[in-house]
């Protein structure tokens, strides 16, 4: 039977006084939990309706509409039909049932908060955001967070709450904000909104042209202005020229140099006409950064960025405000140096650290609303982020699969890919020790500077920082000033790890999943062969001159095993230390043992080397903790060469 609940329970409470923060604390629930009642998305259990019913001092009959002690709803609204009092009863199936027939869809990808709200999808409310900005005393607040932890949806709300061209109020109704003091603010003010999240290009002049046919669409949405009188002439004809000049490109020097001054002069102009500074939201402010790094062009275009952001920032007197977001910090020395009310909020801060990214209940509540078990495996595959003191999952893993009914790895770390490779090619052994220790036991202390883009000024320090703040990996400790004890996040991170470690070592993945799927399928001829032609392949100035190079090597490798099999190496097992242990997580895979020896001499036999691995292993009963099919693998190397011996031990 289809209801009206969440519309009497928020009539119901308003009627008594209470804000919904009050109600979720009263009912001991968090506030996300609570305004998901009213807005619909989820339906509370029996007990909570039994406490719900007795802090409102009415019958759940009531709640449900069903007597003459229901509120008729007023205003704006049609009369209530009452029905006949019918006890409320409810069990499993009816709440699956109710759940399924009223569910709205998942949005997936949209990130417009307008459109997600009118088309009734699901939201994860995140409006405190929106409180914590307005309560903040920053001039100029930049948050750093990783690709789809949801900026734009985020950006496009807090637009929406301030631009006073448009009439939201029913957009926010029954989120949090709806219930605080702020909502005073509600579309009061002049607001610039640009997002840069789709200004990319494989050449200068198609970045340009994005640039500026983004800021065009900003000036056209406040092109009436400049028939009103409160404009001068002299304004109307720098607007006019701007605007002429943003888009379609025909003169480059003449749109570059619109380009730079296009935000400060509209900042003006609204000033003018609105009687008040602006506020200006920028999203993924260093996505045109990255193309032009990733692309070859970075240097062409530099100076263009540099100079958009340094006159709408610094140079711009009618400015009120400035919310800005992004991957990382970039042009430190040119453009932010002299912002001294500037701040910077990471990963590693606490402000704005939940609101960013699904924290676990969030996760909960949209899988149950989805009809979806949250399991272990789902907490395996996308917790692990860490935001300030807030752990999170990722937005847009977690919808995925909470629509697909897959457990997939759906993130895909695109922008920053190819800085990331060439960024692995130019570090030295320093950084090389630490990216296999991560690779090795999963977490490393690192130093990290995660305020500097790495192109911006290339060091061991910043590629950590880019590693963080790009979502490779996590802030799992913060130990000292720019020191931290870093970590994968979790199985669908250590996925992305197999195209940068291929990239590391200089491997192309698909031999690399050849040879370890190999192993997994118990083909071990097949395994040999590919091990040994990857050695092959190896560049030449890869230092095979010890065991542990090859250890290191293939263990970074066997990142791309990680989803099947936990990898231990060097770790205490028997009578000794193994050099690398794979540890089956699901049934009917093999566990492996492998030993590795390097000939100090080529005229060494590696057969009998490869023999004496065999030994050793079973002598010091690395595998005495393993059940069912165990594998001894020996490796013996010179150089490129290998022989590899290999005994199935158990069943």
């Amino acid at each position: 039977m289809s209801t009206r609940f969440h519309e009497y329970l928020a009539l119901f409470r308003k009627q008594h006084g209470y804000t919904q923060a009050q109600m979720a604390e009263s009912l001991g629930i968090p506030r996300s939990t609570y305004t998901n009642y009213e807005t619909g998305n989820r339906s509370p259990d029996f007990d909570t309706l039994e406490r719900i019913s007795d802090i409102l001092g009415c019958s759940l009959d009531a709640l449900f509409g069903r007597t003459m002690e229901s509120v008729r709803i007023s205003k704006g609204h049609p009369d209530v039909v009452c029905e006949s009092k019918i006890s409320y009863q409810i069990s499993p199936t009816t709440r699956r049932v109710r759940r399924n027939r009223r569910r709205g869809k998942l949005a997936i990808g949209q990130q417009d908060f307008r459109v997600l709200r009118e088309s009734g999808a699901y939201y994860v409310d995140k409006t405190y955001m929106v409180e914590d900005f307005l309560d903040s005393m920053y001039q100029i607040t930049l948050i750093t967070r990783p690709r789809r932890s949801g900026k734009t949806l985020n950006m496009s709300m807090l637009a929406e709450f301030l631009d006073c061209t448009k009439k939201s109020a029913n957009l926010f109704e029954g989120t949090y904000i709806s219930e605080s003091d702020v909502m005073t603010e509600l579309n009061r003010h002049p607001v610039v909104f640009l997002s840069f999240l789709n200004v990319k290009a494989s050449k200068s002049s198609q970045l340009i042209e994005q640039l500026g046919k983004t800021i065009k669409r900003e000036y056209d949405r406040y092109y009436f202005i400049i028939s009103d009188e409160k404009i001068s002439e002299k304004q109307k004809q720098e607007f006019e020229y701007i605007y002429e000049h943003l888009w379609p490109i025909e003169d480059i020097d003449k749109s570059i140099s619109c380009i730079v001054s296009s935000i400060e002069v509209l900042c003006c102009l609204l000033e003018a006409y609105y009687g008040e500074k602006v506020y200006l939201i920028l999203d993924e402010y260093d996505n045109p950064f990255l193309s032009a790094n990733a692309n070859g062009y970075y240097e062409e275009v530099r100076g263009v960025l540099a100079g958009l952001l340094t006159s709408s920032l610094k140079g711009n007197p009618s400015l009120n405000r400035a919310m800005i977001t992004g991957v990382q910090r970039v042009a430190k020395e040119n453009i932010f140096s002299g912002l001294n009310n500037l701040v910077v909020c990471t990963v590693a801060d606490e402000e704005y650290s939940d609101c960013f990214g699904f924290t676990e209940e969030e996760v909960r509540e949209l899988l149950d609303y989805c009809g979806v078990e949250f399991t272990e495996d789902v907490k395996e595959m996308y917790d692990g982020y860490r935001f300030g003191d807030a752990e999170v999952y990722n937005p847009w893993s977690v919808s995925c699969y909470a629509e697909k009914k897959e457990l997939s790895s759906y993130w895909v770390n695109t922008s920053e890919n190819s800085i990331l490779r060439n960024g692995l090619s130019e570090r030295g052994k320093n950084f090389a020790k630490e990216y296999e220790r991560l690779m090795e036991v999963g977490a490393v202390e690192i130093s990290a500077e995660l305020s500097m883009a790495y192109y911006e000024k290339a060091n061991d320090m910043s590629f950590w920082g880019l590693l963080i703040n790009s979502g490779m990996v996590t802030v799992q400790e913060k130990t000292d000033e720019e020191c931290y004890i870093v970590r994968v996040p979790n199985r669908e991170v250590w996925k992305a790890f197999q195209e940068l470690t291929a990239s590391y070592l200089r491997i192309e993945e698909e031999c690399m999943n050849r040879m370890v799927y190999a192993l997994k399928r118990e083909s071990m001829e097949e395994f040999v062969q590919e091990y040994q032609q990857i050695l092959l392949e190896l560049p030449s100035y890869y230092d095979l001159k010890s065991e542990n190079s090859y250890h290191m090597m293939m263990l970074g490798m066997c990142v791309f095993l990680r989803d099947s099999y936990d990898v231990w190496s060097n770790r205490e097992s028997g009578e000794g230390r193994s050099d690398i242990l794979l540890c089956a997580k699901k049934r009917g895979l093999p566990n492996m043992v492998l030993e590795f020896k390097y000939a100090g001499e080529e005229t060494q036999g590696l057969e009998k080397l490869a023999d004496k691995a065999l030994e050793q292993i079973q002598n010091r009963k690395y595998d005495i903790q393993m059940e069912g099919t165990v594998y001894h693998i020996g490796l013996a190397h010179f150089g490129k060469q290998a022989k590899v011996k290999w005994k199935k031990v158990k069943e």
